[in-house]
């Protein structure tokens, strides 16, 4: 009785322990106005910047934002890192499942006698156990490959950052250099427009031919739909930025923000060194999640070879037999004959030579990104300089002009010309810097540097991913 007694404490004790299940729902309409309602005036949004920025903010909100801030608040919003977050979660999980052991299991198998007579106990009452034992190390190749796995995870985290930046950088050039566009057409449509103003003047007068003013016409009718292309790329690449921060674009109504690579623009043979392109296709975050996942192939194959040999399994049993207790000892192991687990062996092969081939790949394409953006960065670098030169000799055209006229040499319709072509050689200037911004943050990206505005475990963990598992609001 007292045996009995002792193995039901125990299977109740097991049951006990046992994880319960919680429901936790999901409101389409509660999501929706929760994403609805985020916004960069957010408090807990404000200590987070404080914390990683090391500073206080005595105006809140911000009056200006600039790209490292705007980063940080893609870190705290955008919904891509929560999916790698909780993928890292997942692969975590997968940690603690291959470091378990197998359960014993445990038989009742109960019997009666029919051919037993009085005295005798008909019933014949038996347990067994069955105690698994894996053999050849292969729990250890398990939590490997786990590890290795969730590793991997952990690094995509931080490549899902780089290009929430990529795609916030992006969507910044594009809103900065439209507006600064949108203010050089106006400036050209304006001088245009005086221009026809002095033709149509030229034109009553009888000294000019219609068909000289009908093309200048046309002309600023051009740049009026330019101007009026430009304001729609602002207005896209505005809800650009709002879409890589991770909030509605309403929660940017009333905020300045802007772009600025600096004052000194990196001359190309300072982006990338010998041990800066080393480092890139040797420590890239992508990079190093490619290999944890190889190691990890490499251990799932080496699972699989252990797999070869069986696993022992230590079988104790008791029976009561009309008052005998007898008691009895089983091993049992698989035996080998029909497989030898070649199937399973040859696809961890095969998984790891995969795997191999897209880290080759990966390498490859790093080395062809560093090289492209590298050359468009120096050539569109060198136009700059050719361009600056271009409109400080037009700058300096327009003055004269206006001199000219000042003294009486030239008229209004040759300063407004000279004008126009400055305003034209500053537009075609302002255009090639946004290329020069674009192809270096083309070189960042090969790079994947500098990331100074992601801070060591910032974008592992955050205090919004946090209340949302301790189901705050």
């Amino acid at each position: 009785m007292n045996r009995w007694f002792v193995i039901i404490a125990v299977v109740v004790v097991g049951l006990a322990g046992c994880v319960r299940f919680q429901p936790h729902p999901i409101s389409p309409s509660e999501t929706a106005a929760k994403l609805e309602s985020r916004s960069l005036n957010d408090t807990g949004f404000k200590a987070f910047l404080e914390k990683n920025l090391q500073k206080k903010f005595a105006d809140w909100p911000a009056a200006n934002w600039d790209f490292e801030t705007l980063t940080l608040a893609a870190l705290y919003y955008h919904p891509s890192l929560d999916v790698a977050r909780a993928q890292w979660d997942l692969a975590r999980g997968g940690e603690v499942t291959a470091a378990e052991r197998p359960n014993p299991t445990l038989s009742a198998v109960p019997g009666y006698d029919f051919s037993a007579t009085s005295p005798a106990n008909p019933w014949i009452p038996a347990v067994s156990f069955d105690l698994p034992i894996e053999t050849m190390g292969k729990r250890r190749y398990r939590k490997t490959q786990a590890a290795q796995l969730s590793e991997s995870a952990r690094l995509n985290i931080a490549t899902a950052a780089w290009q929430v930046r990529i795609n916030l950088r992006s969507a910044l050039i594009d809103y900065t250099t439209s507006r600064q566009r949108e203010g050089w057409l106006q400036r050209q449509l304006e001088i245009q427009e005086r221009v026809i103003k002095l033709l149509q003047q030229r034109l009553e007068a009888g000294a000019l031919a219609s068909s000289e003013l009908t093309l200048v016409r046309i002309a600023a009718q051009k740049i009026r739909l330019d101007l009026l292309t430009t304001q729609t790329s602002r207005a896209d690449a505005r809800a650009r930025v709002a879409e890589a921060i991770g909030i509605p674009v309403s929660q940017l109504e009333g905020m300045d923000f802007s772009y600025d690579p600096g004052a000194r623009l990196p001359a190309a043979s300072e982006l990338v060194t010998e041990a800066i392109r080393r480092q890139a296709l040797q420590g890239r975050a992508d990079v190093l999640a490619i290999l944890a996942e190889y190691e990890s192939s490499q251990s799932a194959l080496q699972l699989q070879i252990a797999k070869q040999y069986p696993d022992v399994h230590l079988g104790p049993g008791y029976q009561f037999d009309q008052a005998d207790n007898k008691f009895s000892f089983a091993i049992t192991a698989e035996l080998p004959i029909l497989n030898q687990n070649q199937g399973p062996i040859a696809e961890a092969e095969a998984k790891r030579l995969e795997v191999a081939a897209r880290f080759m790949a990966l390498q490859s394409k790093v080395i062809a990104e560093i090289d492209r953006s590298l050359a468009v960065y120096r050539t569109t670098s060198a136009q700059i300089g050719g361009l600056d030169a271009l409109a400080a000799e037009q700058k300096r055209q327009s003055q004269s002009v206006e001199a000219q006229v000042n003294v009486g040499v030239a008229d209004q319709l040759d300063l407004a010309n000279a004008r126009l072509d400055l305003a034209t050689s500053e537009l075609v200037q302002l255009d090639t810097r946004i290329k020069l911004y674009q192809a270096l943050g083309a070189v960042e990206d090969a790079l994947q540097r500098p990331i100074d505005s992601i801070k060591p475990g910032l974008i592992e963990q955050s205090p919004r991913r946090q209340a949302m598992k301790e189901n705050k609001p």
